[in-house]
């Protein structure tokens, strides 16, 4: 498993913001059955960094809390089946581990999000992160029906590993 970290900001988050990207990583690949060595690349960032991305990408002139970049196009949630039929697209040549994607936070939304909804920046980042890579692994939130399935895994990731509103 290869997690490639980056803070890209002068803004300190206070709290062990590593362990928390390695630990929520891990916890969503083995809750969604992954059954490879995956690669994943996590930036923090600041509001001016990220609102920058966000309106190259996605046409929204504004910060926001996180994007994700799969590298995965997936049938369906989860569904690992079809990635060994296009190993040139989805699997790192040098390592062989599966490439997720990349995600992008902002470390100022993580510090303004604690605090409008009364937890910890530890449980705001695992949110972001959780939340993320289930992006990175087909996951999406359009309709109501993807949202609750969405938000019941990440409820059951962040509880199991122990962070609570």
């Amino acid at each position: 498993m290869t997690i490639h970290t980056e803070y890209e900001t002068g803004i300190l988050l206070d709290i062990a913001w590593k362990q928390i990207v390695e630990d929520v990583v891990l916890a969503v690949l083995e809750y969604e059955s992954c059954p490879y060595e995956a690669e994943v690349s996590v930036i923090l960032t600041d509001n001016a960094a990220i609102r920058e991305v966000n309106r190259q990408c996605r046409q929204t002139d504004a910060p926001t809390d996180v994007l994700s970049f799969p590298m995965i196009d997936f049938k369906a949630e989860s569904d690992f089946s079809h990635v060994e039929d296009h190993v040139e697209d989805c699997f790192d040549p040098e390592t062989g581990e599966l490439v997720l994607g990349d995600i992008m936070v902002s470390v100022e939304k993580v510090m303004e999000q604690a605090e409008a909804y009364g937890h910890s920046r530890e449980r705001e980042l695992a949110f972001l992160i959780a939340h993320s890579m289930l992006h990175l692994c087909g996951y999406d939130h359009m309709d109501e029906q993807e949202r609750l399935r969405m938000e019941q895994r990440q409820d059951d990731i962040l509880s199991g590993k122990g962070y609570h509103r």
